[in-house]
C-alpha cells in the first residue's frame, strides 16, 4: 500500500510515519492488489488534541475515518481500528451480487462470525423544491435534520445542504 502522509500545523516526524505505516498494514489483509491501493493520512493539531483522518479511494467505493484523541497515537489507532471495522461491518453488504466490489477485497480475510448486516428500515419521498441554499440551511434548521435535499434554483439540479462536525454548514451538489 502506498501511503502519502501530510501534516497540517505539524511536522511529521519519521517515528509517526513509521508507526502510521505499521498500523495501516493491518488493513493490507482485507485488501485485493494492496500494492495498488493508496492511503491518504492527514495528520491535524488543534489546540491540545491531535487529529488523524485517513482516506482510501478503492476501485468502487471510498473508506474514510477520522479521528480526534490527546495523544497522536492513540488517534492513529482508533482510526485505524474505525476502517477495519468498517470494512468488516460491511462485508456481507460487500459479498452480495447487488454491490461490484470484489475486485477491491479479500473476503477470505473476513471472520465469518460478524453477520450483523444492516437493513433498510424505512423509505421516504420527498418532494424537492427549488430554492438557494440559506433558504434549504433555514429549511434544515426547522426541521431539525442534519441534512436537507433540495433543487438548486440557479442550476435546477439537486443538491444537499448538511451540517458538519464543525458547526460549520457543507453544499452537495450533482453534476
Amino acid at each position: 500500500m502506498e501511503i502519502i502522509i501530510h501534516g497540517d500545523k505539524i511536522k511529521v516526524t519519521d517515528a509517526m510515519k513509521e508507526y502510521i505505516k505499521e498500523k495501516l498494514q493491518k488493513l493490507d489483509k482485507y485488501l485485493e492488489n494492496s500494492d495498488n491501493v493508496r492511503a491518504n493520512v492527514i495528520v491535524k493539531v488543534k489546540n491540545y488534541t491531535q487529529r488523524v483522518e485517513i482516506t482510501i479511494p478503492l476501485k468502487t467505493f471510498i473508506l474514510r475515518s477520522e479521528e480526534q484523541q490527546e495523544d497522536f497515537y492513540a488517534a492513529v489507532d482508533k482510526t485505524i481500528d474505525k476502517l477495519e471495522r468498517q470494512i468488516r461491518k460491511n462485508k456481507t453488504k460487500m459479498m452480495s451480487k447487488h454491490v461490484k466490489v470484489s475486485q477491491d477485497f479479500n473476503f477470505a480475510s473476513f471472520d465469518s462470525d460478524e453477520d450483523d448486516e444492516k437493513k433498510i428500515v424505512k423509505r421516504k419521498k420527498v418532494e424537492v423544491k427549488p430554492m438557494n441554499e440559506e433558504e434549504a440551511i433555514i429549511q434544515m434548521e426547522l426541521l431539525g435534520h442534519q441534512f436537507y435535499m433540495y433543487k438548486d434554483s440557479e442550476t435546477n439540479k439537486p443538491a444537499v445542504v448538511y451540517k458538519r462536525k464543525d458547526e460549520h454548514y457543507g453544499i452537495i451538489e450533482s453534476e
